[in-house]
């Protein structure tokens, strides 16, 4: 149960380090983008078309570059994350809780 969540956060952290490269170097390509994050090729395209599907970055004849949608994005995105951990922290079963067996 929690290894997919665990899946989809490391999933997630991808997406967002290579939407972070895009924002600091558009244009900017795959080749280059799987050099400095050590990401294969096929797993960077993933993302690529990940964040594209979001209208976050398109696609230019230089590489990868942001679309009007991406700083409205980031500037919601650490206020979507901490609701997000709240939540989790919300989940948590304190160890004061003694389970019955």
């Amino acid at each position: 149960m929690i290894d997919r969540l665990e899946k989809e956060v490391d999933m997630l952290e991808r997406h967002l380090q290579v939407l972070r490269m895009v924002i600091d170097s558009e244009p900017i390509g795959i080749v280059k983008m799987s050099n400095e994050t050590g990401y294969p090729h096929h797993k960077v395209r993933y993302s690529l078309r990940v964040l594209e599907e979001e209208n976050l970055i398109e696609p230019s004849s230089q590489g990868a570059i942001t679309t009007e949608r991406t700083a409205e994005f980031v500037d919601e995105l650490d206020e979507k994350l901490d609701g997000i951990v709240n939540k989790l922290d919300e989940m948590k079963i304190e160890e004061t809780v003694e389970v019955e067996g």
